[in-house]
């Protein structure tokens, strides 16, 4: 009777525990960097699974079931234009996806580039991403992951938030006193935002630099002008189509990865429009199958 009720008791105390763990960590529980006191009326909202003023950045673990879990890891960065995040189709339904294929995913509710709560809004979303890098690999052990095994995906904003890490990962804008790897082993990219030039979502564009940019950062944050040999592999989806990020960002990303020998693959739709998320709903092709494949073939997914 008594190792029955130990046997209980272990359960309870791991689904305990495994609940705990996906609760939402603040990527900065000491103070959040760059920050200046918000107006009252900026307060988080979320409405019809769209969040946006967030001023307190966090990142929601999901864990894969129990032994299915391969050490691998994504951050995922909603899309929504700079202004909002579209948390659920972008966020959520993507990370249960990664859990299917024994990928821990962590969703990340970035700031949202202004001038009311930052000091320096060009730097803000990237600050995230890159503490959400840093924390994955600081808690790695805890959490049961490899640390040459992190991956981001970011769709539509999100994926201009990826392409940003994933390509100035050498300047640190966030504390990193532990010099903690901040470059991403591999990348998603899906319909993403890229270059900041005449294909630029304006409205993505306007939101993070400026109505007024300088040709200097425009060049900064055109991600497709900072890919280098040292950009890690990655995988593009886009629909040709897609009328509101036009498909020669991906494209453009695409031929300076081919330049600078970076190793990946570009999957272009027909149609599918902007913002499908998991399903493009004019094919029955699934890009999640050739992600997997593309990670699997990388070795991301373990043996």
């Amino acid at each position: 009777m008594r190792t029955k009720l130990l046997t209980v008791s272990l359960m309870m105390l791991g689904t305990l525990t495994f609940a705990q763990s996906t609760q939402p960590i603040k990527l900065y529980p000491k103070g959040v960097p760059n920050s200046k006191a918000a107006p009252a009326a900026y307060a988080e909202k979320n409405e019809n699974s769209r969040v946006s003023m967030v001023t307190d950045p966090v990142l929601t673990p999901f864990f894969p079931e129990k032994g299915k879990a391969n050490g691998a890891s994504i951050i995922i960065c909603p899309g929504g234009g700079y202004s909002r995040l579209a948390i659920d189709h972008e966020g959520t339904a993507v990370a249960k996806k990664f859990n299917e294929i024994g990928v821990t995913a962590f969703v990340l509710t970035y700031r949202l580039p202004s001038d009311a709560i930052m000091l320096d809004k060009t730097i803000g979303p990237l600050q995230d991403a890159q503490r959400s890098i840093q924390l994955v690999r600081q808690r790695s052990k805890e959490w049961g992951l490899d640390t040459g095994r992190v991956g981001i995906i970011g769709f539509s904003a999100g994926g201009h938030l990826a392409s940003t890490a994933i390509t100035h990962f050498n300047k640190a804008v966030i504390n990193n006193k532990d010099n903690v790897n901040l470059r991403p082993n591999f990348a998603v990219l899906m319909y993403p935002v890229i270059s900041f030039t005449e294909i630029a979502h304006k409205g993505s564009r306007e939101n993070l630099i400026g109505k007024t940019p300088t040709p200097e950062m425009v060049d900064l944050y055109s991600n497709e002008k900072q890919v280098t040999a040292q950009t890690p592999p990655t995988f593009l989806v886009h629909a040709q189509d897609d009328k509101t990020v036009p498909v020669m960002n991906s494209i453009a990303f695409y031929e300076a990865m081919v330049k600078a020998g970076v190793k990946g693959e570009l999957h272009l739709y027909q149609a599918g429009g902007h913002g499908f998320g998991l399903v493009n709903k004019t094919t029955k092709d699934e890009w999640f199958n050739g992600c997997k494949n593309w990670m699997d073939a990388n070795g991301w997914l373990g043996k």
